[in-house]
C-alpha cells in the first residue's frame, strides 16, 4: 500500500469531483457530513455534494439527502422533499428507504399520512 495521506486524498476527491465523478461527490459529502480528516463538518456542503450525485441516480445520496432534508440539517426541513427522495432511492432497490418511508408512515410523519396499510407494505 501507500502511506495514509488525508490531505492528497481530498486533493483527489475534489479533482475527480470536479470532472464529474458520480462516486467523489458522494464520498467528499459523506466527509463534511462526518467531518473527517481534512474535511472540515460541513452539512450545508455536504447536502450540495449529495445533491449532485442524488440528481444522477445515487442510490445511497438519495437516501442521505433524504435523512438531510428530514432532520433540516444543512439544508431547511422539508419532510415533502425526504418523501421523494427516499421513493426514489426505495425504487432502487434501497431497504433502509423503504424502511424509512414505512416508518413515516406508520407514525404518520410529517407529510406522510398515518398509514399501517402502507407502513406495512413497505416493511
Amino acid at each position: 500500500g501507500v502511506p495514509q495521506d488525508v490531505g492528497e486524498a481530498a486533493r483527489l476527491y475534489r479533482l475527480a469531483a470536479e470532472q464529474g465523478s458520480v462516486a467523489a461527490h458522494f464520498n467528499l459529502a459523506v466527509c463534511h457530513e462526518d467531518g473527517t480528516g481534512a474535511f472540515p463538518q460541513d452539512n450545508r456542503e455536504a447536502a450540495r455534494l449529495f445533491g449532485l450525485a442524488a440528481d444522477q441516480g445515487h442510490v445511497s445520496a438519495q437516501f442521505n439527502l433524504a435523512i438531510l432534508f428530514k432532520q433540516g440539517r444543512g439544508v431547511p426541513q422539508d419532510v415533502g422533499e425526504a418523501a421523494r427522495l427516499y421513493r426514489l432511492a426505495a425504487e432502487q432497490g434501497s431497504v433502509a428507504a423503504h424502511f424509512n418511508l414505512a416508518v413515516c408512515h406508520e407514525d404518520g410523519t410529517g407529510a406522510f399520512p398515518q398509514d399501517n396499510r402502507e407502513a406495512a407494505r413497505l416493511f
